[in-house]
């Protein structure tokens, strides 16, 4: 049964767009039994998929139907996503994996996160005691991280993987060397790079032919890059570890392949060759909180995702009622913990623990009332020693909504749609939530010559400072904070749920959102990940999709918040999410966006059951 929606709630639950939760798709089309266009939803059983790109999602399924597991079509999505979604993934960027193994019914997570070189230190963003402009250190060398995906990619398939890497790599390989349709998104992301793509001869020469963006409806290939992959699958990590191309990425991030007569200033990075050799993957416990009858796994630190949604999720189940002024205050309250606490825990003390105990949360519970809080919301003390205040009648979720039918720092970075995730199942019930990243859409702008590939601008995620005490100010070998929130949902120890979204802070509110979305409003999956959003994360203003202005604007100004459209580009998106929600007996819906980033790609390997 639904959570009965208390107050406000009834009044501003979330409604997705008519016709939003599309029939299934049957996988008879063409080419080879492949569909031709993307589909948001489908439905069916044997493994399911949903990235934001077709390809991408073809070959975690083509992955899947040979009999890899679900990390092996992940870490196959996430090399193909490097092929056609390029401005957000690649194999010089990192990322962030939940996954649940189904052999030992455990949830475990994969840090891919970058690092900071040897040579970084606190003021390496500064200038005579000042922040440099955030513009200039994008596209530099100087904001490039040593890379993990690849490391992330070696460990998962060691550790939980079926497929050696250079199994993984070929569908990727195909992709890259037979081309891919431009669509609308790849061409505006482009455009809207051109000035800084041009400014440097690799990456002029490769996604800027003749001059210009590659137009909508064309083929583009990169067979450098299909070269590369090639490579790497042939001589493994260590090629890139310390190897010959370790020694191109070295090369290209202290000497940027600046065009002759360009007059952008293109600083030198710091990385060196030993900070390849030096870098390692990690496998790290995730977070889990109690919601309900169900447990929510996510990242830890040095992502903030795991610890900020659960600690909003368990503000939000010590509150009387829940509805989206609840949903607003509990997401200011634990941004503004996560800005005082959350850091690498190589480097910073992390209270985590405490940050997602019971006493905590009904603590900052006791804050939130019929108005907006004023702005900013200050951190509070997660040591132990808490008190608590008494609400009656208090409303926690049952994990068994509806069935669908029809199925205190510097100022905020600019966020946008960088990054992506994939979610994946199998056969055998595993389940992967990967978030992946070059940090701002197309990195720091820099493709390394002849490899077909771009450098990630990771470094920017650090504060620049001067911020004394700031838990992610840059440190030699540190991992700058991260927003990514890739999420799994357990209910009675089975996966229930699997979701994630790019949009740096604002994945996070992505993520809380399509929860309470579904868990507190009764929507289903589809409904959940297409209602318009809004994102708060202890700024004066609610940051919001021109749609969810629209229908609550009223009602919440009357509280007291105040709500702008977010910008962009593209401006008025929030997050371009993907997830899986498991049905019982088998069967598996796959959700993506209808029309954010262009809508994604939800396949199934069989839609009847086997």
């Amino acid at each position: 049964m639904t959570v009965p929606l208390v107050g406000v709630a009834a009044s501003l639950a979330l409604v997705a767009p008519p016709g939003v939760a599309a029939a299934s798709p049957a996988l008879g089309g063409p080419p080879h039994g492949q569909p031709a266009a993307k589909v948001p939803v489908a439905e069916g059983y044997g493994g399911a998929v949903s990235t934001v790109d077709l390809d991408a999602s073809k070959a975690a399924l083509s992955v899947l139907k040979r009999g890899g597991n679900a990390m092996d079509a992940a870490v196959a999505a996430a090399a193909t996503l490097g092929v056609t979604e390029p401005y957000s993934a690649g194999l010089a960027g990192g990322g962030f994996l939940v996954y649940y193994d189904a052999r030992r019914g455990k949830v475990i997570s994969i840090d891919g996160r970058e690092k900071a070189p040897q040579a970084m230190t606190e003021t390496s963003f500064q200038e005579n005691g000042a922040a440099i402009p955030f513009a200039d250190a994008v596209t530099s060398g100087l904001s490039a991280g040593v890379p993990g995906s690849v490391a992330q990619w070696e460990l998962a398939l060691r550790r939980y993987g079926t497929f050696s890497l250079k199994q993984a790599l070929q569908p990727a390989v195909d992709v890259a060397s037979n081309g891919f349709t431009v669509d609308q998104t790849f061409y505006d992301q482009t455009a809207q790079n051109a000035d800084r793509f041009a400014a440097f001869t690799s990456t002029a020469a490769l996604y800027l032919p003749n001059g210009a963006p590659p137009p909508v409806g064309s083929v583009f290939r990169n067979p450098d890059l299909a070269a590369t992959y090639r490579e790497l699958g042939r001589r493994g990590g260590e090629w890139l570890y310390g190897g010959r191309l370790g020694e191109e990425v070295i090369a290209t991030v202290k000497r940027p392949p600046v065009k002759p007569g360009s007059t952008r200033v293109v600083r030198p990075g710091l990385m060196e060759l030993s900070d390849l050799r030096a870098y390692r993957a990690l496998e790290r416990p995730p977070t889990k909180v109690g919601y309900g009858p169900m447990e929510v796994y996510g990242m830890a630190p040095p992502s903030s995702g795991g610890s900020t949604v659960g600690e909003a999720l368990k503000i939000l189940q010590a509150l009387p009622k829940v509805g989206l002024h609840e949903y607003l205050e509990a997401s200011r309250l634990a941004f503004a913990d996560r800005n005082k606490f959350v850091g690498d825990p190589a480097y910073v003390d992390v209270p985590l623990k405490e940050l997602l105990s019971d006493g905590f949360a009904k603590e900052r519970a006791c804050l939130i009332g019929d108005v907006a809080m004023p702005n900013p919301a200050a951190p509070g003390s997660p040591d132990g020693s808490y008190a608590g205040c008494q609400f009656e009648g208090t409303a926690v979720p049952n994990g068994d909504p509806a069935p669908a039918k029809g199925a205190e720092g510097q100022a905020e970075k600019p966020e946008g749609p960088e990054t992506t995730h994939l979610a994946v199942t199998d056969r055998w019930g595993n389940v992967a939530a990967y978030n992946i990243t070059i940090e701002q859409t197309g990195g720091n702008g820099i493709v390394v010559p002849g490899r077909g590939f771009l450098l990630n601008n990771e470094l920017t995620d650090f504060t620049f400072g001067p911020a004394p005490g700031d838990p992610n100010l840059p440190a030699p070998g540190k991992r700058p904070r991260s927003s990514m929130a890739p999420t799994i949902v357990l209910k009675h120890g089975r996966p229930l749920l699997a979701i994630g979204s790019p949009g740096g802070a604002t994945i996070i509110t992505t993520v809380l959102q399509i929860l309470v979305n579904r868990y507190e409003f009764g929507m289903s999956l589809p409904d959940a990940v297409a209602a318009p959003r809004a994102s708060q994360r202890n700024a004066a203003a609610t940051q919001a999709e021109q749609a969810f202005i629209d229908r609550y604007g009223a009602e919440l100004t009357a509280r007291g918040h105040t709500l702008t459209l977010v910008p962009g580009p593209p401006v008025g998106e929030i997050g371009a999410a993907t997830g899986l929600e498991f049905l019982g007996k088998g069967k598996v819906q796959a959700v993506a966006e209808p029309s954010r980033r262009g809508g994604g790609s939800a396949l199934v390997v069989t839609p009847a059951r086997p």
